[in-house]
């Protein structure tokens, strides 16, 4: 039977998820990020992926190297071979220094290893939108194949989503906003988003009864203090992503 993650019942998510794989605690989108956030008890984390020069799917969230990696210019100019070679750890701490670079595909045998969910955030070098949500929902469709639970795609680029959305109708999509936009509603419609990822200020209780009035769920990113994530739960929001992995206990819904 297909899931319908669209319907209420069937939403199979956990409310808490984990920033970059353990928020500020691990270098963030390394797989020492992702061991940490599960050892905090965490069963679902999101991650920022994009391509390689020759087409891999790797994980970092700037577009440039030089703010968590010892490397320079834009990740997305530079061969998988060059960008493995790179130290992702050492701007962290000393403790995580040489750590590497993980592809999608590394991250994704460790979550299916252990039934962990997953939030692929696709974030494309300017310029490389549709070609960028093609090649992740390409790729996620096949290492999540006979998954009970997909992954979920958001990006807060329209276009990578409608892309992901040819290549992949089946996979969830969730359109990211960090401001309500003149036609953001109905963009994340448009797509046939099962969630609106918002920068959680930008929550009330208005807009969250438009979303789950469409079938849709509300999820806030990033949320770091126990009085936001009250008032967030008290909105009747449906998923927080937060750094927060030692502060936030997600079994408690």
């Amino acid at each position: 039977m297909k899931l319908d993650i669209a319907t209420h019942h069937a939403w199979p998510y956990p409310r808490w998820i984990a920033h970059r794989g353990a928020g500020n605690l691990a270098p963030e989108n390394t797989l020492a990020a992702f061991h940490l956030g599960a050892a905090y008890g965490y069963s679902m984390f999101e991650c920022d992926a994009k391509l390689s020069a020759d087409g891999v799917v790797f994980l970092m969230h700037d577009a440039t190297l030089e703010r968590t990696t010892n490397g320079h210019g834009t990740g997305g100019d530079l061969t998988w071979h060059a960008l493995s070679q790179l130290d992702a750890g050492s701007w962290h701490s000393r403790a995580f220094a040489g750590e590497p670079l993980p592809t999608l595909e590394a991250l994704a045998r460790f979550c299916r290893a252990n039934g962990h969910l997953l939030n692929i955030e696709i974030k494309p070098t300017p310029g490389t939108e549709a070609e960028t949500g093609d090649a992740v929902a390409c790729l996620a469709a096949r290492l999540w194949m006979g998954a009970a639970v997909p992954p979920l795609l958001t990006s807060f680029q329209p276009e990578a989503l409608a892309a992901a959305k040819r290549t992949a109708p089946e996979l969830p999509r969730g359109l990211l906003v960090d401001t309500l936009w003149d036609g953001w509603f109905e963009k994340a419609m448009n797509l046939g988003c099962v969630t609106v990822v918002a920068n959680y200020s930008l929550w009330d209780a208005v807009t969250v009864a438009q979303v789950q009035g469409a079938g849709m769920r509300c999820l806030s990113y990033t949320v770091n203090e126990d009085w936001v994530a009250k008032h967030l739960l008290a909105l009747g929001t449906d998923g927080i992503i937060t750094d927060r992995v030692d502060l936030f206990e997600p079994d408690l819904n």
